[in-house]
């Protein structure tokens, strides 16, 4: 089996068995839940988890390309980013992706895409 277990950045994952994918969401100040995430999460990824940044604005988007920066995220594991359903164009996060070469993938919160605001099924 393949199992993966995405949670926020505040919890830690220390204990995670290693088989196990973690996808890291790492909350960004437009979030209001950024001083809750446990940096330390960011030694015990491999190459075989994920990192999440959820953008609401481009403020977040440069706090994001400088934690992208600062902790050289690529070279942990690969990086996601996605717009805030409603409030980032997912074309603008594109062109900024794009513009500033960023080693990263643009994902799209699929299930806001097919519900909306509202609980899925």
């Amino acid at each position: 089996y393949v199992v993966s277990l995405e949670t926020s950045g505040a919890l830690d994952v220390s204990a995670v068995d290693q088989r196990v994918s973690k996808i890291l969401d790492l909350k960004t100040p437009g979030s209001g839940e950024c001083d809750r995430n446990l940096w330390a999460n960011l030694q015990h990824l491999t190459q075989h988890d994920e990192i999440k940044f959820v953008l609401c604005d481009e403020a977040d988007y440069q706090w994001a390309v400088m934690q992208l920066r600062e902790h050289r995220l690529e070279r942990r594991c690969p990086v996601l980013m996605s717009p805030v359903h409603g409030r980032l164009e997912p074309r603008q996060l594109a062109e900024w992706i794009l513009r500033d070469r960023l080693p990263v993938r643009m994902q799209m919160q699929l299930h806001k895409l097919l519900w909306g605001e509202q609980p899925g099924h």
